[in-house]
């Protein structure tokens, strides 16, 4: 089976590609909707964002306090490092357990992450996709999608891996700006990496 790995900046499209690939047959693990479910449903995960955030982590309807985690994410580079130490490590053992059962009869199958190579879940796969867009092209989709301001997208962007180094280090790069023939890409990029892992 050939685990593919799907990746890029924010607004860059990496689920419309996502899409594209399920409408092919494709099935997408999406490790961001996997980590908000797990921090809910693991109860080591609660247990460990209890302890490191206190007992208000979790609302009064068993719900992630989403507020107080994002404070403890953004303002503190050593808070974030402790949350993605208690989730990452479940996100990994969740993809394989996926992979074992429910995507065992694909010859492909594709994990989504937007911070794949920060996550080092690239050893989770055999070829990393970057879904790429032009800076001004992402800034608008976000600020459109999410009606932040330019100055957060750029806050967002700028905390995220530089986007020369992600295309340089990805096995194949689609460029979405709006412009380009995704699919037709996509179709390339099958073809020639989907069937073999060397």
């Amino acid at each position: 089976m050939m685990k593919l790995g799907i990746t890029g900046g924010i607004g860059s499209g990496k689920s419309y590609v996502s899409r594209l690939l399920e409408r092919r047959g494709i099935p997408v693990y999406d490790t961001d909707a996997a980590a908000k479910r797990l921090m809910v449903e693991h109860p080591s995960v609660r247990r460990e964002l209890t302890a490191l955030l206190g007992a208000e982590a979790y609302l009064p309807d068993g719900t992630l306090n989403r507020p107080l985690l994002a404070r403890c994410v953004f303002s503190s580079a050593v808070c974030r490092a402790r949350v993605n130490a208690i989730v990452h490590p479940r996100v990994r053992e969740d993809f394989a357990r996926w992979v074992a059962a429910g995507a065992s009869g694909s010859g492909v199958v594709a994990m989504e992450c937007a911070i794949l190579y920060e996550a080092h879940f690239e050893t989770e796969v055999d070829k990393v996709l970057v879904v790429s867009a032009p800076a001004e092209v992402r800034m608008r989709r976000v600020m459109e999608r999410d009606g932040a301001t330019e100055a957060q997208v750029k806050g967002r962007m700028a905390a995220q891996m530089d986007e020369d180094e992600r295309c340089a280090r990805a096995d194949g790069v689609v460029l979405n700006d709006g412009c380009a023939d995704v699919e037709a890409q996509l179709e390339a990029w099958i073809a020639a990496f989907g069937g073999r892992k060397d």
